[in-house]
């Protein structure tokens, strides 16, 4: 075994085996890609001749055409995928995370125009946040090019941003246009990948062709065709078909689907490996396969009905069959791979704000983002069947799904010019080279595939606007009843004069208040109070919610607080959790949630605020504490976070049935006051948890539009009544839940 050797800039020792080991892991997950995320790029020769050839052009005695079409597809192979998805887009992943809706997290973290009620400050001291630091704060100043001018740039693109609020809409509605179009490619490449697969079956299994795939073919039929890779037979292309040779791109636009499901999956590996696997592997393979048939074609161009088999033609009728096998079941992993990157950006949707709840199964004990939304699943597979038995035809199925891949693309590229500006900190020409570059491409395609509307273009266009309202309504009424929250919320004085005014009784244990509320207390409680004048000896508000990284680090996840003076033993609790986080169950929680708390107390950060204590601004006084302990049963501390002492704060002793009880140990430097304090803690909690959870009844306020009503009373009512309940209430202690109902009039 070699000998570690010193790092001398990095300052470290750095061991050859587990670099290896490294190299090892890197190409496994390469390895693994090419079926996951290349699964849809490598089905596309099944279909873009075929699609391409389908009644747009004809093919002639020169072979222009199929010179022309292999010219567009070699450069588009080489602009779109790899020059800039794998080269540029994969770098602004979302901690690990990509997609659409990661783009837009990404913008918001560096800006504010998210609309997202409950964001704090604390939250940009995450971790996560921090791992995209500036760009000008990793670089020293070079001059009037350097960063310095970057963040210039930088800054009066953001403020443009944060200050019109029309821009932002904007910007959220691109998102939702671009998530819905994943949606919508989610319904229609199985559909399509399936379809050519088996389209195999009509050719005569029968028929002699002495000739071999790919390369085989490229040397037997025409040797030459590599002529067609220069960007002259483009334009000859255009100038012959005109019209038809525009119209056309449609089908040529299908050999990059599957183009945006590699950005979305990238959770799942690693950029180094999917740029090993595309770039020695996915992409001169399909220049061979592409380049195999348009030197068959070129020979075979008299044989006018085997157009509609496209692929299979080029293949020998000796091993058609197993072709054909392998075909299906690359049809088949293509379309999971599509399905999974709906099921991520449903899921970063969802925790966002932005989709109804749905169940969220988590398939995967390791990996966090493997998961499976049977909601979603089961509207996927009637929608696919809907489609595949309305077309049957792999020409307008191919139409379709060539118009939501490209609206998606160039969603993408609008989104990624801002984040060239904002979060790599790159001059504002970059950003307009990048935008003009690639936009005019796509938008070029994008006019071939959206004149073809009514030749079953339209069918992404339906499905979009279908989900995109759906999101939208579910958005602005989740805003909309945050803003009633904001807007009638009590005030803290209100709360200190409770007990003298009304008699108010304080029980044993501990009362969870959920609220969606960073700051303030919620209408909710005081419709509580008014109606029964007893809360618990510990009153903890408790508000779950997401942020936009994918992961929030254990120690960072609770975010705890005082509300009035200490004898009152009020609590703010602020839970965090990224949108690929998963939510712990009841006994987990319960243990965090009371360590936190228990660590709050005995830091001494409350009695730093005592001056404070009465004040309004005492409530944004909050600090992060290490999410507890772990329970000796688990037998793993390696997840055990916060202080090296906060094991000792309250000691967990496993009750029988596994009920946790905690223990106050003797510590002498724990001063009276904490000590009463924790005691008390502990004595509620041994009492136990009460979940009081508001359920509130959302209707337009008298006066208001008919939109409006609509939009409230009907789409926002039914899509509440009709999703899942929150995740918090699966994940949190309830020995007793108490619902209070409300109406909100928004």
């Amino acid at each position: 075994m070699s000998p570690p050797t010193m790092d001398l800039e990095a300052g470290a020792y750095s061991n050859p085996t587990k670099q290896r080991e490294s190299w090892r892991m890197v190409l496994t997950l390469a390895y693994q890609s090419l079926g996951v995320v290349y699964g849809d790029l490598s089905t596309s020769p099944l279909y873009v001749y075929k699609n391409t050839f389908a009644g747009d052009i004809q093919h002639s005695e020169t072979n222009e055409e199929i010179y022309g079409v292999l010219s567009f597809v070699f450069w588009t192979l080489s602009l779109v995928p790899l020059l800039k998805y794998v080269f540029i887009v994969l770098r602004a992943d979302d901690n690990g995370e990509g997609g659409t809706f990661a783009l837009y997290s990404l913008l918001c973290r560096h800006a504010r125009v998210g609309f997202l009620p409950n964001v704090q400050l604390a939250d940009e001291e995450i971790s996560s946040y921090k791992k995209n630091d500036d760009y000008s704060a990793t670089c020293p100043p070079r001059g009037l090019g350097g960063p310095l001018a970057r963040v210039t740039a930088a800054t009066k693109v953001r403020r443009m941003l944060e200050k019109h609020q029309v821009l932002q809409r904007v910007l959220l509605i691109l998102a939702l246009i671009g998530t819905c179009m994943v949606i919508g490619d989610g319904v229609l490449t199985p559909a399509i990948s399936v379809f050519s697969a088996v389209s195999g079956l009509e050719l005569s299994m029968s028929k002699e062709q002495h000739n071999m795939i790919g390369v085989y073919n490229i040397f037997h039929w025409n040797p030459h065709v590599y002529q067609a890779l220069s960007p002259y037979y483009m334009y000859k292309f255009l100038r012959k078909t005109q019209r038809g040779g525009w119209m056309s791109l449609g089908g040529i636009l299908l050999c990059i689907t599957g183009s945006e499901a590699m950005f979305a999956d990238l959770g799942h590996f690693s950029q180094l490996s999917i740029k090993i696997a595309f770039t020695f592997v996915v992409y001169p393979s399909l220049i061979l396969a592409y380049m195999g048939q348009a030197a068959y074609l070129s020979r075979h161009h008299v044989i006018e009905s085997d157009y509609r088999i496209g692929f299979y033609v080029s293949v020998p009728a000796q091993i058609r069959w197993p072709i054909l096998a392998i075909a299906i079941l690359a049809a088949v992993v293509g379309s999971q791979a599509i399905i999974t990157g709906t099921f991520s950006i449903i899921k970063q949707c969802s925790a966002l704000g932005c989709f109804p709840r749905v169940k969220i199964v988590h398939t995967s004990s390791k990996v966090h983002g493997q998961i499976y939304i049977p909601e979603i699943n089961w509207i996927l597979m009637i929608l696919c069947l809907a489609v595949t038995i309305g077309f049957r035809d792999t020409k307008r199925l191919g139409n379709a799904s060539g118009l939501a891949v490209i609206t998606v693309m160039l969603v993408t590229t609008c989104l990624m010019s801002l984040v060239i500006v904002l979060c790599w900190h790159k001059s504002i020409l970059v950003a307009v080279c990048f935008i003009i570059f690639f936009g005019t491409i796509e938008a070029l395609y994008f006019s071939a595939a959206l004149i073809k509307f009514l030749e079953g273009a339209w069918v992404p266009i339906v499905l979009s606007f279908f989900f995109m309202i759906v999101m939208y309504v579910w958005h602005y009424g989740t805003i909309k009843k945050y803003e009633f929250d904001v807007q009638n919320k009590v005030s803290i004085n209100w709360l200190l004069s409770l007990g003298p005014n009304l008699g108010i009784v304080r029980v044993r244990g501990i009362g969870l208040i959920h609220t969606e509320l960073v700051s303030g207390i919620p209408a909710i409680f005081s419709h509580f109070v008014t109606n029964l004048p007893a809360f618990h000896q510990v009153l903890v508000f408790l508000c779950i919610k997401s942020v936009p990284v994918p992961f929030v680090r254990r120690e960072e996840r609770f975010l705890v607080g005082r509300i009035g003076p200490k004898e009152y033993r009020l609590y703010r609790c602020i839970v965090r959790y990224g949108y690929h986080d998963v939510h712990k169950d009841d006994l987990e929680f319960e243990k965090d949630l009371v360590c936190s708390i228990a660590e709050y107390i005995r830091s001494g950060v409350s009695e730093t605020n005592s001056a404070l204590e009465e004040s309004e601004k005492d409530e944004e006084r909050m600090s992060v504490i290490g999410a507890g302990i772990r329970l000796p049963e688990d037998g793993n501390n390696d997840d055990a976070a916060g202080p090296s002492d906060s094991r000792e704060i309250l000691s967990p002793v496993i009750a029988p049935r596994k009920k946790v009880r905690f223990v106050l140990p003797e510590r002498p430097q724990l001063n009276a006051g904490v000590r009463e304090e924790l005691q008390e803690l502990m004595e509620a909690r041994e009492a136990g948890m009460a979940f009081i959870l508001g359920h509130s009844y959302v209707r337009a306020k008298s006066g208001s539009s008919f939109l409006r009503r609509l939009v409230i009373d009907f789409g926002y009512d039914f899509l509440r009544r009709n999703s899942r309940g929150p995740a918090y209430a699966v994940s949190i202690p309830h020995a007793s839940t108490l619902e209070v109902g409300m109406v909100y009039h928004v």
